[in-house]
């Protein structure tokens, strides 16, 4: 991967990191993820005027990315109701571009060089092996694991989807703001539906930081289509999930966490991971 490129998906796990900490520390995840994506669409309708329309054939793409992304938030609010959240999003975010290095391969052809191949095994590896941290993520209840790997299917297909539909489209940034005016109707619908009497306060209480978090979702998943297109999906893929490490580092400073062995583990893997792809 091109040393640009490198960049771009670094500071989108960055903003990755940021907008998921608003999500952790908020409480009712479904009505503050129906937040972030609302102001997500807030933040694309004011870039909108400056993104040419993406072409006709990648809408197909943008629609099936918008279903699949309403899933991935879905399994991800039950994967954090069943499951603790050090377990379960580590789990689901380090599979995720292990799938992808394998879909990639069989249904796009596209094979990373050995190296390439080695790098994503160790970010992918490195990010789950947080999940282990305080014990197995599985115990009697299988339910966390089960919703943490169709998290983890979700993600690996929507970045596949929109691989390859930012390529179609002409131009990336087109394919970004378009997805995300509209990424924003299917959850605020489904938490209207289900938490309606919870929305006034959530949006009272955490209405700036939602905001914020709008626009570092917007930024991050902006820069990850973008790099789809310059780059391999499946490394990109993987070092997109070093936010995980980012986020758990900001747990450190902002929420006072213990980092411990088993962070700087990872941190070390996910490390030697970066420096594979860029060798």
């Amino acid at each position: 991967m091109e040393l640009p490129v490198v960049g771009l998906v670094l500071v989108a796990a960055l903003l990755h990191a940021g907008w998921n900490t608003v999500v952790k520390v908020a409480g009712e995840r479904l009505v503050v993820m129906a937040l972030i994506a609302s102001s997500a669409a807030a933040v694309a309708a004011l870039a909108l005027p400056f993104a040419p329309a993406p072409a006709s054939a990648s809408w197909p793409y943008i629609g099936a990315s918008l279903a699949l992304h309403t899933g991935y938030k879905l399994f991800l609010i039950g994967a954090y109701r069943h499951g603790d959240l050090g377990h379960v999003y580590p789990l689901a975010r380090g599979t995720a571009p292990l799938l992808v290095l394998a879909a990639g391969a069989l249904v796009v052809g596209e094979v990373p060089e050995p190296g390439g191949i080695a790098a994503v095994l160790v970010v992918g590896l490195g990010v789950v092996s947080l999940a282990f941290r305080g014990g197995a993520p599985v115990a009697e209840d299988p339910r966390p694991l089960l919703f943490a790997l169709g998290t983890a299917g979700f993600i690996a297909s929507y970045t596949l989807v929109d691989g390859l539909g930012a390529r179609l489209a002409g131009s990336p940034h087109g394919y970004a703001v378009w997805f995300f005016l509209l990424d924003g109707i299917p959850i605020s619908a489904i938490a209207l539906a289900a938490r309606r009497e919870a929305v006034l306060g959530i949006v009272r209480r955490h209405g700036l930081a939602g905001l914020g978090g709008g626009a570092m979702s917007f930024g991050a998943y902006w820069l990850v289509i973008w790099a789809l297109t310059l780059g391999p999906m499946a490394p990109v893929a993987a070092l997109r999930e070093t936010s995980v490490v980012i986020a758990a580092a900001i747990g450190t400073l902002l929420l006072k966490e213990r980092f411990g062995v088993w962070r700087i583990a990872a941190s070390a893997a996910v490390a030697l991971g970066l420096v594979l792809l860029r060798l």
